[in-house]
């Protein structure tokens, strides 16, 4: 470390708990970071060289070190949480959400009224969610208008107003949604059991009411009200229904939160599933912008404790996909097996598919974005230097030892450019022999990039395993471009990657996008190759078949070649046709040859 002041800030660090901040020379800051131990953490950004430009570039502009101790681990991740948000440093995460979510308020006044909000008032009222979307919101408040007639107007309702008979019951009273309370046609006491009712619904348990309404339709259809008990008893289908739809395996599990991540090289997407009583009662996904080389255990952290804070969770059990650190008030459960560890799944599942929409949706909204992301995950799964942006793939075919030639085909930022694809016939090498036909083949075409001073690809694909692997790598010997350009090998079975001098093969994740590269790199190769050995088998079967006609000369058999292409096509030709080419007398002595032979 060239910084003498910068060294003696780390060499007094304290061995606890804490958070340290890193500011450049003109005092602003660039990161907030936590701790177990503040000395080892800070220690750690100065005594090696980082895995990301970003990280290396951060500890270059760091001059002043500043810390706060705190008593736990704990209270560390909260104290580095509200310092994000407060100061937002250049190089951290931001998990800022400017989007404001509505809530079920229920108002704390005589005769509660029930109704959705985006402010939160202090005045008493209670507050459910916020809800990820104003659709679960009236789906909730269409639940509880269809199960109770609650009022929906705003007068105040004191016991005085009411004995004085300063307002009339409106038409909501009329058609049965309301039971008029501002008449005192209802008691205060029968409408806060409703309300009671409609509070343990939002909190997700449906047991309560659902056992009222049965004991209540049991009560009418005993005293023969039977119009009556067939109303309660849509309103508790109703329930049911609603229930259903939110139901888990295990109703046992409760207030339990799940958390889950699914992260590439520029970003995280973190899903929360709220379970209370057996049922989902929220979800939600947030996606994190990467700014350094941040761990998922990290990252998801930071989310945990943002989502609590933001969705006020005060659940004392989560769920994760691995061990994190929350503190010693909140269990952390990593299931292996059964009901949690089926809850797990679904809310992965829920971060891949917003993944994947926000991927599609990047794709034509930013393609340059969504290029440069493909290309940046690329060269992580597959271990290379820089990022792949030229790549190239070789593949041979030689269909029943005939014909051999070779394609390659090339792809300029994760996207085929056709315009460079090249066709090779197979020179130097007698019958069907894929390894020497590899050599050769990569031998001419980087032989001739290099005389053309041409650019070459940052990545070589060779279609097979390591035999063709190893040819590839004779040539690159022979014309000093071993270790100048990566290749590797891609097995057809079970779609190994081969490397050089690695006698084990990586295996991809059979969804992951590098391996979808890969794959339509290999297809596009087998199928440019394919049809190129076609016509040119075509054309070999059709220059035998007219070298055999009499009086038939060189001149008029490439003339026929060049029209015809296949011998299935001329001898379908009528006279007239062939004559169009080669003239009458011609034409006579090819159809009476083909005539005579097919007899």
């Amino acid at each position: 470390m060239s910084n003498p002041s910068l060294e003696l800030q780390i060499q007094t660090l304290p061995d606890s708990p804490g958070v340290y901040q890193y500011f450049d020379k003109e005092g602003k800051i660039l990161y907030v970071g936590k701790a177990k131990n503040l000395k080892k953490r800070v220690s750690s950004y100065f005594n090696k060289i980082h895995d990301t430009a970003k990280t290396n570039v951060l500890v270059k502009k760091i001059v002043t070190i500043k810390h706060i101790v705190v008593p736990t681990e704990t209270d560390a991740l909260l104290l580095e949480n509200n310092l994000i948000k407060t100061l937002q440093p250049r190089y951290n995460i931001n998990l800022k959400d400017d989007k404001s979510y509505p809530w079920i308020c229920i108002k704390k006044e005589p005769f509660s009224r029930i109704f959705s909000t985006r402010r939160m008032v202090k005045d008493g009222s209670e507050y459910f969610g916020p809800y990820t979307s104003f659709k679960t919101v009236n789906t909730i408040l269409e639940l509880i208008k269809e199960l109770y007639p609650l009022r929906t107007c705003n007068f105040d309702l004191s016991d005085s107003n009411i004995a004085s008979g300063k307002f009339k019951v409106c038409l909501e009273y009329h058609i049965g949604n309301c039971k008029g309370p501002c008449e005192g046609y209802e008691s205060l006491d029968e409408y806060q059991k409703q309300v009671n009712a409609i509070r343990e619904i939002l909190k997700g348990n449906f047991k309560d009411s659902l056992k009222d309404f049965k004991k209540l339709m049991m009560q009418l259809a005993q005293d023969m009200h039977f119009e009556e008990a067939q109303k309660i008893k849509e309103k508790i289908e109703v329930l049911e229904n609603y229930q259903s739809r939110s139901t888990i395996v295990n109703p046992k599990i409760t207030n339990v939160d799940v958390f889950s991540i699914i992260s590439d090289e520029s970003a995280a997407y973190v899903n929360f599933l709220q379970i209370s009583h057996g049922s989902i009662i929220r979800s939600h996904t947030m996606e994190i912008k990467k700014k350094l080389s941040e761990t998922d255990e990290e990252l998801l952290e930071l989310a945990i404790v943002e989502l609590r804070e933001r969705f006020h969770l005060l659940s004392k059990e989560v769920i994760v996909p691995f061990e994190i650190d929350l503190g010693e008030k909140v269990k952390v459960t990593v299931p292996q097996l059964g009901d949690k560890k089926q809850i797990l799944d679904l809310s992965v599942r829920n971060a891949k598919f917003y993944r994947i929409e926000q991927m599609k949706q990047l794709q034509i909204v930013d393609p340059d974005r969504h290029t440069n992301r493909i290309m940046a995950q690329m060269k992580k799964d597959l271990h290379l230097p820089v990022e792949p942006r030229h790549i190239e793939c070789f593949d041979n075919s030689n269909i029943q030892g005939t014909n051999p030639v070779s394609a390659c085909v090339v792809f300029k930022d994760g996207k085929p450019s056709k315009k460079d694809y090249r066709h090779f016939n197979i020179k130097t090498v007698e019958g069907p022999n894929d390894f020497a036909s590899m050599e050769e083949v990569v031998y001419r075409r980087y032989k001739r990039l290099l005389d053309e001073k041409e650019p070459l690809p940052q990545l070589i694909i060779i279609d097979g395993g390591k035999g063709q692997l190893s040819s590839a790598l004779k040539s690159l010997d022979d014309l000093g471009l071993r270790g100048k350009i990566s290749i590797i090998g891609i097995a057809k079975r079970l779609e190994e990657l081969f490397y050089p001098e690695d006698p084990v093969p990586l295996y991809l994740d059979k969804k992951s996008e590098t391996l979808k590269v890969i794959q339509q790199l290999r297809n596009e190769a087998h199928r440019f190759g394919i049809t190129h050995h076609r016509d040119k088998r075509s054309k070999a079967a059709l220059n035998s078949s007219i070298e055999s006609i009499p009086g038939i000369g060189e001149k008029t058999m490439l003339a026929l070649i060049q029209h015809f292409k296949s011998v299935k096509r001329l001898k379908l030709a009528t006279e007239k046709e062939i004559s169009e080419v080669v003239g009458v007398s011609k034409a006579k002595k090819i159809t009476d040859f083909y005539r005579t032979s097919a007899s």
